[in-house]
Protein backbone atom coordinates (compact mmCIF):
# COMPACT_ATOMS: atom_id res chain seq x y z
CA UNK A 1 0.00 0.00 0.00
CA UNK A 2 1.20 3.98 -0.95
CA UNK A 3 0.97 5.95 2.24
CA UNK A 4 1.70 9.52 2.14
CA UNK A 5 1.06 12.22 4.86
CA UNK A 6 -1.05 15.54 5.06
CA UNK A 7 0.35 18.31 7.68
CA UNK A 8 -2.37 21.01 8.63
CA UNK A 9 0.51 22.29 10.75
CA UNK A 10 -2.05 22.11 13.64
CA UNK A 11 -0.92 24.24 16.63
CA UNK A 12 -0.75 22.06 20.25
CA UNK A 13 -2.02 23.88 23.41
CA UNK A 14 1.35 25.31 24.92
CA UNK A 15 3.64 25.54 21.65
CA UNK A 16 3.74 28.78 19.47
CA UNK A 17 3.28 29.19 15.68
CA UNK A 18 6.87 29.33 15.40
CA UNK A 19 7.27 25.58 16.78
CA UNK A 20 4.92 24.04 15.13
CA UNK A 21 6.27 24.68 11.70
CA UNK A 22 9.71 23.35 13.35
CA UNK A 23 7.79 20.24 14.02
CA UNK A 24 6.19 20.63 10.37
CA UNK A 25 10.24 20.58 8.91
CA UNK A 26 10.87 17.51 11.40
CA UNK A 27 8.11 15.50 10.53
CA UNK A 28 8.53 15.84 6.72
CA UNK A 29 12.22 14.04 7.27
CA UNK A 30 10.69 11.27 9.46
CA UNK A 31 8.23 10.20 7.29
CA UNK A 32 10.56 10.68 4.23
CA UNK A 33 12.80 7.83 6.24
CA UNK A 34 9.82 5.83 6.80
CA UNK A 35 9.02 5.60 3.17
CA UNK A 36 5.90 7.80 2.69
CA UNK A 37 5.08 9.05 -0.65
CA UNK A 38 4.59 12.25 -0.60
CA UNK A 39 4.20 15.08 2.05
CA UNK A 40 1.17 17.27 1.52
CA UNK A 41 0.38 20.31 3.42
CA UNK A 42 -3.28 22.60 3.97
CA UNK A 43 -4.12 25.98 3.41
CA UNK A 44 -6.15 27.36 5.99
CA UNK A 45 -7.03 31.25 7.00
CA UNK A 46 -8.17 33.24 9.97
CA UNK A 47 -7.53 30.23 12.58
CA UNK A 48 -5.35 30.49 15.91
CA UNK A 49 -5.07 26.74 15.32
CA UNK A 50 -3.35 25.88 12.04
CA UNK A 51 -0.34 27.06 11.12
CA UNK A 52 -0.32 26.06 7.38
CA UNK A 53 -1.57 29.84 6.00
CA UNK A 54 1.13 29.75 2.92
CA UNK A 55 0.85 26.12 1.41
CA UNK A 56 3.94 26.86 -1.15
CA UNK A 57 6.22 28.34 1.23
CA UNK A 58 5.90 25.44 3.54
CA UNK A 59 6.35 23.41 0.32
CA UNK A 60 9.50 25.42 -0.69
CA UNK A 61 11.23 24.77 3.16
CA UNK A 62 10.14 21.43 3.30
CA UNK A 63 11.25 20.43 -0.56
CA UNK A 64 14.40 22.18 1.08
CA UNK A 65 15.09 19.93 4.21
CA UNK A 66 14.00 16.50 1.76
CA UNK A 67 15.57 14.91 -1.12
CA UNK A 68 12.96 11.74 -2.67
CA UNK A 69 9.78 12.51 -0.95
CA UNK A 70 7.02 14.34 -2.87
CA UNK A 71 5.97 17.84 -1.88
CA UNK A 72 2.70 18.93 -2.86
CA UNK A 73 0.03 21.30 -1.41
CA UNK A 74 -3.53 19.79 0.08
CA UNK A 75 -4.74 22.20 -1.66
CA UNK A 76 -4.24 25.56 -2.84
CA UNK A 77 -7.66 27.51 -2.82
CA UNK A 78 -8.16 27.94 -6.25
CA UNK A 79 -11.39 29.76 -6.42
CA UNK A 80 -9.52 32.94 -4.33
CA UNK A 81 -6.85 33.26 -6.54
CA UNK A 82 -5.42 34.08 -10.21
CA UNK A 83 -4.84 30.76 -12.08
CA UNK A 84 -1.93 32.46 -14.08
CA UNK A 85 -0.22 33.55 -10.60
CA UNK A 86 -0.30 30.05 -9.19
CA UNK A 87 0.51 28.20 -12.39
CA UNK A 88 3.87 30.47 -12.31
CA UNK A 89 4.26 30.06 -8.22
CA UNK A 90 4.29 26.09 -8.82
CA UNK A 91 6.50 26.22 -11.98
CA UNK A 92 9.18 27.84 -9.87
CA UNK A 93 8.50 25.07 -7.22
CA UNK A 94 8.88 22.34 -10.44
CA UNK A 95 12.19 23.92 -11.37
CA UNK A 96 13.54 24.24 -8.04
CA UNK A 97 12.64 20.36 -7.51
CA UNK A 98 12.13 19.10 -10.47
CA UNK A 99 9.87 15.66 -10.21
CA UNK A 100 9.06 16.17 -6.41
CA UNK A 101 6.12 18.79 -6.84
CA UNK A 102 2.72 18.08 -6.71
CA UNK A 103 0.29 20.66 -7.23
CA UNK A 104 -3.21 20.03 -5.05
CA UNK A 105 -6.15 22.41 -5.96
CA UNK A 106 -9.42 23.21 -3.65
CA UNK A 107 -12.66 24.38 -4.42
CA UNK A 108 -12.83 25.81 -0.07
CA UNK A 109 -14.03 29.50 0.25
CA UNK A 110 -11.11 29.79 2.81
CA UNK A 111 -13.27 30.48 5.81
CA UNK A 112 -15.84 33.23 6.09
CA UNK A 113 -17.25 35.25 3.75
CA UNK A 114 -15.02 38.07 5.26
CA UNK A 115 -11.67 36.03 5.47
CA UNK A 116 -12.74 35.21 1.87
CA UNK A 117 -13.06 39.16 1.15
CA UNK A 118 -9.78 39.42 2.24
CA UNK A 119 -8.19 37.17 0.26
CA UNK A 120 -9.90 38.33 -2.35
CA UNK A 121 -9.68 41.88 -1.69
CA UNK A 122 -12.97 42.06 -1.61
CA UNK A 123 -13.82 40.93 -4.98
CA UNK A 124 -17.01 39.14 -6.08
CA UNK A 125 -15.21 36.18 -7.03
CA UNK A 126 -17.69 33.41 -8.05
CA UNK A 127 -17.49 30.16 -6.54
CA UNK A 128 -19.38 28.81 -9.73
CA UNK A 129 -16.10 29.59 -11.90
CA UNK A 130 -13.95 26.94 -10.62
CA UNK A 131 -13.86 24.38 -13.07
CA UNK A 132 -13.14 27.52 -15.71
CA UNK A 133 -10.45 28.22 -13.55
CA UNK A 134 -8.69 24.51 -13.53
CA UNK A 135 -9.05 24.78 -17.06
CA UNK A 136 -6.96 27.59 -17.22
CA UNK A 137 -4.25 26.23 -14.67
CA UNK A 138 -4.14 23.21 -16.91
CA UNK A 139 -3.21 25.85 -19.72
CA UNK A 140 -1.14 28.19 -18.07
CA UNK A 141 0.75 25.26 -16.78
CA UNK A 142 1.45 24.01 -20.31
CA UNK A 143 1.25 27.42 -22.00
CA UNK A 144 -1.38 25.55 -24.21
CA UNK A 145 -4.30 27.47 -23.38
CA UNK A 146 -7.05 27.55 -26.23
CA UNK A 147 -5.85 30.45 -29.03
CA UNK A 148 -9.64 31.90 -28.41
CA UNK A 149 -8.58 32.15 -24.76
CA UNK A 150 -8.24 36.13 -24.20
CA UNK A 151 -4.72 35.26 -22.45
CA UNK A 152 -3.24 33.21 -25.01
CA UNK A 153 -0.56 35.15 -25.61
CA UNK A 154 0.24 35.64 -21.88
CA UNK A 155 3.05 32.55 -21.16
CA UNK A 156 3.64 31.49 -17.36
CA UNK A 157 7.53 30.78 -16.61
CA UNK A 158 9.88 29.94 -15.88
CA UNK A 159 9.47 28.29 -19.16
CA UNK A 160 10.43 24.71 -18.02
CA UNK A 161 10.01 22.01 -20.08
CA UNK A 162 8.38 19.38 -17.38
CA UNK A 163 4.82 20.11 -15.05
CA UNK A 164 3.95 19.14 -11.46
CA UNK A 165 0.65 17.00 -11.82
CA UNK A 166 -2.38 18.61 -10.83
CA UNK A 167 -4.94 16.80 -7.77
CA UNK A 168 -8.11 17.88 -6.83
CA UNK A 169 -9.26 17.53 -3.58
CA UNK A 170 -13.40 17.08 -3.49
CA UNK A 171 -16.43 15.64 -1.15
CA UNK A 172 -18.82 14.95 -4.70
CA UNK A 173 -19.24 13.56 -7.47
CA UNK A 174 -18.81 17.36 -8.68
CA UNK A 175 -15.45 17.66 -7.71
CA UNK A 176 -14.85 14.58 -9.15
CA UNK A 177 -16.15 14.92 -12.47
CA UNK A 178 -14.04 18.76 -12.58
CA UNK A 179 -10.86 16.24 -11.76
CA UNK A 180 -11.41 14.03 -14.32
CA UNK A 181 -12.15 16.06 -16.92
CA UNK A 182 -9.01 18.25 -17.10
CA UNK A 183 -7.15 14.51 -16.45
CA UNK A 184 -6.29 15.24 -13.09
CA UNK A 185 -5.57 13.09 -9.73
CA UNK A 186 -8.62 13.01 -7.75
CA UNK A 187 -8.17 13.08 -3.47
CA UNK A 188 -11.40 12.08 -2.03
CA UNK A 189 -11.58 13.98 1.66
CA UNK A 190 -13.05 10.75 3.91
CA UNK A 191 -11.31 12.41 6.91
CA UNK A 192 -13.27 15.59 6.31
CA UNK A 193 -17.17 13.73 5.72
CA UNK A 194 -16.99 10.14 4.39
CA UNK A 195 -20.24 10.47 2.67
CA UNK A 196 -20.51 9.84 -0.76
CA UNK A 197 -16.73 8.83 -1.75
CA UNK A 198 -17.76 5.50 -3.81
CA UNK A 199 -19.76 7.73 -6.14
CA UNK A 200 -17.29 10.26 -6.67
CA UNK A 201 -14.57 7.94 -7.44
CA UNK A 202 -16.92 5.85 -9.64
CA UNK A 203 -17.59 9.25 -11.41
CA UNK A 204 -14.13 10.00 -11.60
CA UNK A 205 -12.79 7.51 -13.10
CA UNK A 206 -15.77 6.89 -15.91
CA UNK A 207 -15.81 10.41 -17.12
CA UNK A 208 -11.48 10.48 -16.81
CA UNK A 209 -9.57 12.38 -19.76
CA UNK A 210 -5.97 11.53 -19.95
CA UNK A 211 -3.40 14.15 -19.90
CA UNK A 212 0.22 14.21 -19.98
CA UNK A 213 1.11 14.38 -16.27
CA UNK A 214 -1.48 11.97 -15.64
CA UNK A 215 -2.32 8.97 -18.21
CA UNK A 216 -4.19 7.42 -15.81
CA UNK A 217 -7.14 8.15 -13.21
CA UNK A 218 -5.35 8.08 -9.87
CA UNK A 219 -7.14 7.90 -6.38
CA UNK A 220 -5.67 9.19 -3.11
CA UNK A 221 -8.03 8.37 -0.08
CA UNK A 222 -7.23 10.77 3.18
CA UNK A 223 -8.03 9.87 6.60
CA UNK A 224 -7.34 10.69 10.24
CA UNK A 225 -5.61 8.14 11.86
CA UNK A 226 -3.76 7.66 15.34
CA UNK A 227 -1.31 4.55 15.79
CA UNK A 228 -0.25 3.20 18.88
CA UNK A 229 1.43 -0.38 20.39
CA UNK A 230 -1.83 -1.05 22.49
CA UNK A 231 -5.54 0.18 21.93
CA UNK A 232 -5.31 1.85 25.16
CA UNK A 233 -2.69 3.96 24.22
CA UNK A 234 -4.10 4.95 21.06
CA UNK A 235 -7.84 5.64 22.34
CA UNK A 236 -6.13 8.11 24.77
CA UNK A 237 -3.94 9.99 22.37
CA UNK A 238 -7.13 10.29 20.04
CA UNK A 239 -8.47 11.86 22.66
CA UNK A 240 -7.11 15.34 21.84
CA UNK A 241 -8.34 14.97 18.19
CA UNK A 242 -11.66 13.53 19.12
CA UNK A 243 -11.81 17.21 21.26
CA UNK A 244 -10.03 19.41 18.82
CA UNK A 245 -12.78 18.49 16.04
CA UNK A 246 -15.41 19.18 18.31
CA UNK A 247 -13.94 22.29 18.36
CA UNK A 248 -13.23 22.78 14.99
CA UNK A 249 -16.73 21.87 14.24
CA UNK A 250 -18.65 24.35 16.56
CA UNK A 251 -16.32 26.98 15.42
CA UNK A 252 -14.47 27.25 18.65
CA UNK A 253 -10.81 27.16 19.97
CA UNK A 254 -8.64 25.24 16.82
CA UNK A 255 -5.95 24.30 18.77
CA UNK A 256 -5.03 20.93 19.85
CA UNK A 257 -6.00 20.60 23.79
CA UNK A 258 -3.40 18.51 25.86
CA UNK A 259 -4.87 15.16 27.50
CA UNK A 260 -4.75 16.94 30.65
CA UNK A 261 -7.22 19.06 29.45
CA UNK A 262 -9.12 16.78 27.94
CA UNK A 263 -9.07 14.44 30.85
CA UNK A 264 -10.26 17.53 33.45
CA UNK A 265 -13.40 17.47 32.28
CA UNK A 266 -16.00 14.71 31.03
CA UNK A 267 -17.64 15.29 27.78
CA UNK A 268 -21.02 15.99 27.59
CA UNK A 269 -23.43 13.66 25.99
CA UNK A 270 -23.69 15.66 23.26
CA UNK A 271 -19.81 15.91 22.66
CA UNK A 272 -20.43 12.08 22.85
CA UNK A 273 -22.69 11.81 19.84
CA UNK A 274 -20.71 14.21 18.30
CA UNK A 275 -17.32 12.43 18.68
CA UNK A 276 -19.07 9.19 17.36
CA UNK A 277 -20.34 10.75 14.27
CA UNK A 278 -16.18 12.05 13.51
CA UNK A 279 -15.10 8.59 14.55
CA UNK A 280 -16.53 7.53 11.13
CA UNK A 281 -13.85 10.09 9.55
CA UNK A 282 -10.70 8.10 11.85
CA UNK A 283 -8.97 4.92 12.05
CA UNK A 284 -7.72 4.74 15.66
CA UNK A 285 -5.70 1.47 17.12
CA UNK A 286 -2.54 -0.91 16.79
CA UNK A 287 -0.59 -1.45 14.07
CA UNK A 288 -2.19 -4.49 12.89
CA UNK A 289 -6.15 -2.65 13.39
CA UNK A 290 -4.58 0.32 11.74
CA UNK A 291 -3.15 -2.12 8.67
CA UNK A 292 -6.85 -3.85 8.61
CA UNK A 293 -8.92 -0.39 8.47
CA UNK A 294 -6.56 1.22 5.96
CA UNK A 295 -6.94 -2.11 3.61
CA UNK A 296 -10.65 -2.15 4.11
CA UNK A 297 -10.43 1.50 3.07
CA UNK A 298 -8.35 0.70 0.07
CA UNK A 299 -10.15 -2.19 -0.93
CA UNK A 300 -13.70 0.50 -0.53
CA UNK A 301 -13.06 2.87 -2.63
CA UNK A 302 -10.71 1.06 -5.10
CA UNK A 303 -8.05 3.92 -4.49
CA UNK A 304 -4.01 4.19 -5.43
CA UNK A 305 -2.82 5.52 -2.01
CA UNK A 306 -3.65 6.06 1.48
CA UNK A 307 -3.40 10.20 2.57
CA UNK A 308 -2.83 10.16 6.68
CA UNK A 309 -3.40 12.96 8.37
CA UNK A 310 -2.89 12.83 12.47
CA UNK A 311 -3.72 16.02 14.65
CA UNK A 312 -2.85 14.81 18.40
CA UNK A 313 -1.48 16.58 20.79
CA UNK A 314 2.01 15.15 21.91
CA UNK A 315 4.49 15.47 18.79
CA UNK A 316 6.21 12.57 19.60
CA UNK A 317 3.49 10.20 20.17
CA UNK A 318 2.60 11.24 16.06
CA UNK A 319 5.89 10.27 15.24
CA UNK A 320 5.22 7.36 16.83
CA UNK A 321 2.08 6.59 14.93
CA UNK A 322 3.31 7.07 11.55
CA UNK A 323 6.28 4.59 12.69
CA UNK A 324 4.20 2.11 13.39
CA UNK A 325 1.88 2.83 10.81
CA UNK A 326 5.23 2.43 7.89
CA UNK A 327 6.45 -0.17 9.72
CA UNK A 328 3.16 -2.77 9.22
CA UNK A 329 1.82 -1.14 6.49
CA UNK A 330 5.06 -1.33 4.65
CA UNK A 331 4.70 2.13 2.03
CA UNK A 332 6.57 1.72 -1.49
Amino acid sequence: MKLSVLDQAPISRGETPERTLAHTLELAKWTESLGFHRYWVAEHHNTNGLASSSPEILMTRIASVTTTIRVGSGGVLLPQYSPYKIAENFKTLEAFFPGRIDLGIGRSPGGSQLTRSALTDNQNKSMNEFPRQLADLQGFLHNALPKEHPFRLVKAGPRIDHFPPIWVLGLSERGAINAAEIGAGFVFGHFINPQNGQAAIESYKKHFQASETMPDPTVIVCVFVVCAETEEEAEELAMTQDKWLWSVGKGADTKVPSLDEVKKKAFTEEQITIIRQNRERCVIGTPDQVKSALQELQDKYQADEIMVITNIHDFEAKKKSYQLIAEVVQPS
